[in-house]
């Protein structure tokens, strides 16, 4: 898809001297070797207000980050998997308040650590989690690099869901075996949950996760560079990603396990961050989430499911759900939809935005985030991990709204 900017952004609204602060901020971010490079879509009611790409994909190859660049974009692979659940809610093949043993007997007998736990020996019975508690992080699961008794365990047994790591299935049966942190439902926090209904869909829909991505969403949404792996004819376009280390700012983070993203090397699925995706590809998407679940004719989800699935799903904001999680925007004023944020008052986020934005982004400080009230659609790429470094997510929606006059 080509990416073509309107010739005048004020006629969408937007001050376009205080657009190109968005220019000088990404290249301040490159020349104090904060990002290697990236890239920035800006769109009001479906048409590009701005469109920048600055610095390198490929330091070490001397290349350009461009618009067509591929990415990891890794947990903005969440909200896919979560409207492919969803597609099959539609069908009535699912609904939420299922446990998922009912499809994944592997969860049939589960436990949970029992409350201030000092070992993963210390549990009780738990019951199963269901798709909605799945689909919102309320499940009980973790991630690795959370500050948790089970965390600390994932990170021991090596339980995660890299390109490389064996298969869906498996990884999803390990998961099984562990408890879980909490008992369902009770608190929030960041996980593997997504991962789970990966699976989940491979087993409603008898096709395995790339090939329901690519029928049922890529192929309908003119999604033609978003998948689980880098094709070889590719790779020169594929970015490499980096991390911030002592003496190194922008040290190459996966050179080891770059192959790993090659298409023909890919043995595990990960619905939860497993995509690699171009930044045209990745508007067209949430494009779809803006304009309720169709685009250019290509309906996936209707209108009132896409609304659920923007409403928060929590109690309140993430923040009063403990324990302490790691998440990939603030979490105070912020609650949970399916698949995204969801913005619930601004003042308390501390960030510009509007009540009902919802977002998500990637360990490699990707970012997206669709405005009802505006009507935006923003897309962000870079590649650093972990995207805790910097807060360049509350910036650019600073300097977005700041650009945003009428």
């Amino acid at each position: 898809m080509a990416l073509r900017p309107v010739n005048d952004p004020s006629s969408l609204g937007f001050d376009t001297g205080r657009l190109q602060r968005i220019d000088r901020w990404m290249e301040r971010y490159v020349r104090e070797r904060k990002f290697p490079g990236s890239s920035v879509l800006i769109a009001r009611n479906g048409n590009i207000a701005h469109l920048a790409a600055t610095g390198r994909r490929s330091i070490e190859r001397d290349l350009s980050f461009e618009l067509d660049t591929i990415v990891r974009i890794y947990s903005m692979t969440k909200p896919v998997t979560s409207v492919a659940v969803m597609m099959l809610a539609e069908q009535g093949l699912i609904h939420l308040d299922a446990p998922i043993s009912a499809f994944l007997p592997e969860f049939s007998d589960c436990t949970a650590l029992i409350e201030n736990a000092t070992s993963v020996s210390q549990h009780e019975p738990a019951p199963p989690p269901t798709i909605h508690q799945l689909l919102t992080h309320t499940a009980g699961m973790s991630y690795d690099f959370n500050e948790s008794l089970l965390a600390s365990v994932y990170a021991e047994t090596g339980l995660d869901f890299s390109p490389g790591s064996g298969g869906l299935a498996n990884r999803v049966k390990a998961v099984a075996e562990m408890p879980l942190a909490f008992q369902p439902g009770s608190k929030w926090e960041y996980s593997v949950s997504i991962d789970v209904l990966g699976r989940l869909v491979e087993v409603i829909s008898g096709k395995t996760l790339d090939e329901f991505f690519r029928s049922e969403i890529f192929e309908p949404l003119a999604m033609s560079e978003t998948a689980f792996g880098v094709d070889a004819a590719d790779l020169d376009r594929f970015a490499s990603c980096y991390t911030r280390q002592d003496g190194n700012p922008l040290h190459l983070h996966d050179d080891a396990r770059a192959s790993e993203f090659l298409s023909s090397k890919v043995s595990t699925l990960s619905g939860g961050g497993g995509l690699v995706s171009t930044l045209s590809d990745y508007f067209r998407f949430a494009e779809m989430l803006r304009l309720g679940g169709a685009l250019d004719g290509s309906r996936l989800l209707s209108p009132h499911t896409v609304a659920f699935m923007r409403r928060n799903h929590l109690p309140g904001d993430i923040a009063s759900m403990g324990p302490r999680s790691f998440a990939e925007v603030p979490t105070q004023g912020v609650g949970f939809g399916l698949g995204g944020s969801v913005v619930i008052d601004p003042a308390r986020m501390r960030v510009p935005g509007s009540p009902g934005d919802f977002s998500w982004g990637g360990m490699a400080s990707t970012y997206f985030w669709t405005d009802p009230v505006e009507q935006l659609t923003v897309v962000f790429f870079t590649q650093l991990v972990p995207s805790s470094t910097y807060p360049n997510r509350s910036e650019l929606k600073a300097l977005v709204y700041g650009g945003l006059t009428g």
